[in-house]
C-alpha cells in the first residue's frame, strides 16, 4: 500500500481528494486513511491536508506551501520571510503569514503556523510567487513587504525618527545592515501608501538615505 501511495502521489504535501483518489478501489477508504494515520505512513497537518510520515518521506516537505494551504487567503511574511530573504540571522521556528481574514494560529504536528490580519489594501501589494517543481508555487512577501509587515505589527516601540527606526531595525530585529541598504525605497513608498503608514514612509526615507550614503557606512 505504501508503494502505491508513493507512486501515485508525487509530492510530499497532498489533500484529501488526492488521497481518496488513490484509495478509490477500497470498500472503506476512510477506514484505510485512519489506518495510514495510525501507522504514521501519513500525517494530518489539518483537516483535509496531509504529508507523508517521516519514514516514507522522499524529500523535505515545503513549509511555505503548507502555510498557504492551511489558511487563506494568505502569504508568508513577517519573521519567517525576513529570514527566508536573508534579512535576519535566526530561522523562525513558527511559520508566519499575513492574511486579510481573521488572525489565526494553528498548532500542527509539524509546527506552529500563525496568520496576522492586515488591511486588504496592504495585503494586495508586495507579494511574490515562488515557482517550484511541476508547476507548483507558493506566495511570500517580498523583502520590503516582510519588513513593513513586521514594523507595522510592532506596538509601543516609540518610533518617531529615522534614528529611532534604524536603532529598532538593527538592534531589536537584528536586520542585516547591508541587506537593509539593499532594499528598494520606491517599493517601500508604495507599500506605505497602501498601508497608509507614516512608519513605513519613514523606513523608505531611511533606506534612501542609507543607499545615498553607503560609501560612508551605515551611519552616514
Amino acid at each position: 500500500m505504501d508503494d502505491i501511495l508513493l507512486n501515485k502521489i508525487p509530492f510530499e504535501e497532498f489533500d484529501y481528494q488526492t488521497l481518496l483518489g488513490v484509495l478509490q478501489g477500497y470498500a472503506h477508504p476512510r477506514m484505510k486513511i485512519s489506518s495510514l494515520l495510525a501507522k504514521g505512513t501519513i500525517v494530518r497537518v489539518k483537516k483535509g491536508l496531509y504529508i507523508f510520515g517521516e519514514s516514507r518521506r522522499r524529500r523535505p516537505f515545503c513549509r511555505e506551501l503548507l502555510a498557504n494551504l492551511i489558511y487563506g487567503p494568505s502569504y508568508v511574511s513577517l519573521e519567517y520571510a525576513l529570514h527566508y530573504h536573508g534579512l535576519t540571522p535566526e530561522r523562525a521556528e513558527t511559520v508566519t503569514s499575513v492574511t486579510c481574514g481573521r488572525s489565526r494560529t494553528f498548532a500542527t504536528p509539524i509546527g506552529t503556523f500563525t496568520y496576522r490580519m492586515i488591511p486588504i489594501e496592504a495585503f494586495r501589494t508586495g507579494m511574490d510567487r515562488v515557482e517550484q517543481d511541476a508547476g507548483r508555487s507558493f506566495l511570500i512577501a517580498i523583502p520590503e513587504k516582510a519588513l513593513a509587515d513586521r514594523v507595522v505589527a510592532e506596538r509601543g516601540a516609540g518610533i518617531t525618527t529615522q534614528k529611532d527606526l534604524q536603532d529598532y531595525l538593527l538592534n531589536n530585529l537584528r536586520i542585516d545592515p547591508t541587506a537593509l541598504g539593499d532594499l528598494n525605497p520606491v517599493r517601500l513608498q508604495e507599500i506605505a501608501r497602501h498601508y497608509r503608514s507614516r512608519r513605513i514612509k519613514l523606513m523608505a526615507d531611511l533606506v534612501n538615505r542609507l543607499r545615498k550614503g553607503r560609501k560612508g557606512g551605515i551611519n552616514a
